[in-house]
């Protein structure tokens, strides 16, 4: 069984410029929303499909790590995807957590960030609806502040 959250946010970027700064998550985020992660720190690989990751998570969040693996990278789609494999944050109910990004250009110039995320449960136990909106509250907020940083830091990217 699994359990599928969907995330669309609008985005003043373009989505050529949302895809750099997804780029940069691992170093933009533990310093503009440490609550939320405190670090990431890459394990293997050099960012491409088949990279793992670990995440230490902030104090605004029920768990404390997780370990991700980069499942694919397709820049001329403005696509990522990647999965929670191991930690705390599978919440003892999950075997994975999928994520699915995807920035679709908009004709003003901006972009939508999409995100599909999909829990993978063990068994018939499935995630809360608090959990599923913590989750929610906390990939928006770490979007939102990459793209504020993304927009006061033009030169950057």
């Amino acid at each position: 069984m699994s359990v599928t959250l969907d995330l669309q946010i609008t985005c003043q970027l373009p989505a050529d410029k949302v895809l750099k700064v997804i780029g940069d998550f691992d170093n933009l985020v533990p310093k503009l929303n440490p609550q939320f992660i405190k670090s990431v720190e890459t394990v293997q690989g050099n960012g491409d499909v088949g990279t793992i990751k670990n995440i230490t998570f902030g104090d605004a969040v029920p768990y404390k790590s997780a370990k991700y693996k980069v499942d694919a990278v397709d820049p001329s789609n403005y696509s990522y995807d990647y999965s929670i494999i191991e930690g705390d944050s599978l919440i003892g109910i999950l075997d994975s957590i999928n994520h699915h990004v995807k920035i679709v250009p908009s004709s003003d110039g901006g972009s939508v960030y999409k995100q599909t995320v999909v829990y993978n449960c063990k068994g018939a136990e499935k995630p809360s609806e608090e959990f599923l909106k913590t989750e929610k509250e906390v990939f928006e907020s770490n979007f939102k502040a990459i793209e504020a940083y993304a927009v006061a830091h033009p030169e950057v990217y």
